[in-house]
């Protein structure tokens, strides 16, 4: 890789445990470690299977996994960091939705570390379409003493 801090998908597959329908981020561009701050990237495609049943002929993606893609990236900011346990969701805060997020859109995340430790985590994120905010929210993790690991494809 061109990039030490960006993630392509095998990358990310070691560091989440989450597998298809369920992974939603497809590559991480940039990790900045020491100020806590991770981007990725979300290519959302009429292919995903959510679009069958989201409002058919307006097809939607749902509020609720955009926040999951947010949770997944901040998961992945918490393993590059050293807390390779498993990642559970504890709670949302403030999760505000501003934007409809379409087949075609990319959804570009952002997630900066509020609070890690080895029992948990804190991750404010937020995911844009062309620079304009779709959503938002406060995660917070709780840990599972597994670590995570690869399972197979």
């Amino acid at each position: 890789m061109s990039n030490p801090s960006e993630l392509d998908i095998g990358a990310i597959l070691k560091c989440l445990p989450h597998r298809y329908p369920f992974l939603l981020v497809d590559k991480v561009v940039e990790i900045q470690l020491e100020e806590g701050r991770i981007l990725g990237v979300k290519n959302v495609t009429f292919n995903e299977p959510f679009f069958q049943g989201h409002f058919p002929g307006n097809p939607i993606m749902p509020g609720v996994l955009i926040i999951e893609a947010l949770a997944q990236i901040g998961g992945i900011l918490m393993f590059e960091k050293g807390y390779p346990q498993l990642k559970v969701l504890a709670s949302i805060k403030n999760a505000k939705f501003r934007r409809l997020v379409k087949p075609g859109d990319v959804l570009q995340l952002e997630a900066w570390a509020v609070h890690l430790s080895a029992r948990g985590g804190k991750v404010r994120g937020a995911a844009f379409v062309n620079n304009e905010k779709a959503a938002e929210g406060e995660i917070v993790f709780g840990m599972i003493s597994d670590k995570v690991s690869k399972t197979e494809e």
